[in-house]
């Protein structure tokens, strides 16, 4: 049987590429099965100690020292020059996977894997046998848009937004290249809708049906602020709950526990690394959070107007995010716990601020068909590949949690 076979290049730079390169996957899946063979690589760890090194020393930064990425990040731009027209670290690797996989799509869900990786797959397997598409999860232009994203040779560009495109195309992306499309997420995500608020509060989450619930999340590395925003939640146990969540810091999971012991009197759901963020977001009334593009895209689609944490600093991907979300729809930013306080003891004192907050929030969302983007991304494959893919449906009827 004849496949389509494409390779996702992504890095574990944060969450958020990962997650876009794995629910594509689970996409193609869902609705082509074994006829899209899709392949994912980190690109970046596997493919030279530099590049690894470059990762890992993001993430540590992104845990410890937020400000520092604005260094770093000016570091990384210089990149854009020496991968102008080939791959320069890792190459090899590259080349490996190129003649071995033969993909009949390069799409890039990173920066800084489109420019040079899709000039140096056109010159390996041919230009008419391998086309390249990337995806974008910005969600507006200016510092902190890399100009890695933008490879003008490039055979679709996806854009989150209609602000993030619309930049896209004034840094050189071809109109005609560039098209809006939104969420990508997991199949999951749009079949695991949360009917009745109150029952799942109370019944999986062992939380108070009634309370304003506020949901204090973090990224899958684990980097969080949660003790210098708990107390501003205590002092209101009887109006107020928490959903906690840990990533993959096993130390902040254990102090949450031995904390929550002590603290009868505060209604609190805890847990390390979730698979079921989104659920937890349709349970909670708002969510702070850092400005990755995955979670706070969740928050949009799901309705859980964001409190953006800027504790030391906003990384300048995050500028992008926090200038959207500003703009648009009046969100609010902590830079400590005292400003966290007063944005919940207003809500509180005051709840039509909240739904005004909320309503603004909400105005940035819309609705979209999730397989839109797979379909294209398959369609533009099989330009190549010449296959006789057979589509399944996709439920139309969402899922009913209690």
């Amino acid at each position: 049987m004849s496949k389509v076979r494409i390779l996702v290049l992504t890095s574990s730079t944060g969450g958020g590429h990962d997650a876009r390169a794995e629910a594509f996957a689970e996409w193609c899946f869902r609705l082509y099965r074994h006829e899209v063979d899709v392949r994912i690589e980190q690109m970046l760890e596997k493919s030279s100690a530099f590049n690894r090194t470059g990762v890992n020393l993001y993430n540590r930064i992104q845990r410890g020292a937020p400000w520092v990425h604005k260094i770093f990040y000016a570091v990384v731009e210089m990149l854009s020059l020496l991968n102008s027209r080939t791959v320069t670290f890792g190459k090899a690797y590259y080349l490996q996977v190129l003649k071995e996989y033969k993909p009949h799509l390069i799409f890039s869900v990173h920066d800084c894997l489109n420019r040079g990786y899709f000039q140096q797959a056109r010159e390996t397997l041919g230009a008419d046998k391998v086309r390249c598409a990337t995806y974008c999860g910005e969600f507006s232009g200016g510092w902190g848009y890399s100009r890695n994203w933008i490879e003008p040779t490039v055979d679709l560009y996806v854009s989150r937004t209609p602000t993030a495109r619309d930049y896209a195309i004034k840094k050189g992306i071809p109109p005609g290249k560039a098209i809006v499309r939104g969420y990508l997420m997991l199949p999951r995500a749009h079949l695991d809708v949360v009917k009745d608020r109150r029952s799942f509060r109370e019944k999986r989450l062992g939380l108070r049906p009634d309370l304003f619930t506020v949901f204090l999340a973090t990224g899958g590395n684990g980097a969080n602020n949660h003790f210098q925003l708990l107390p501003a939640l205590v002092k209101h146990a009887d109006k107020v709950q928490a959903i906690v969540i840990c990533g993959r810091n096993k130390e902040t999971y254990n102090d949450l526990v031995h904390w929550r012991a002590n603290h009868p009197e505060f209604n609190c759901y805890i847990e390390g690394y979730s698979d079921t963020v989104h659920l937890l977001m349709q349970a909670s009334d708002a969510i702070v959070t850092r400005g990755g593009t995955t979670t706070c895209a969740k928050a949009l689609h799901f309705q859980c107007p964001i409190i953006f944490n800027a504790f030391g600093g906003i990384m300048p991907q995050e500028e992008l995010t926090w200038k959207f979300f500003r703009n648009g729809g009046a969100s609010l930013k902590i830079e400590d716990g005292a400003d966290f306080a007063a944005i919940i003891d207003n809500w509180l004192s005051d709840p039509a601020s909240y739904q005004r907050v909320r309503e603004s929030f909400l105005r940035l969302r819309y609705e979209e068909d999730p397989t839109i983007l797979i379909d294209e991304l398959v369609h533009l494959a099989d330009e190549v590949a010449h296959a006789e893919l057979h589509r399944r449906p996709f439920p139309s009827v969402q899922g009913n949690l209690p």
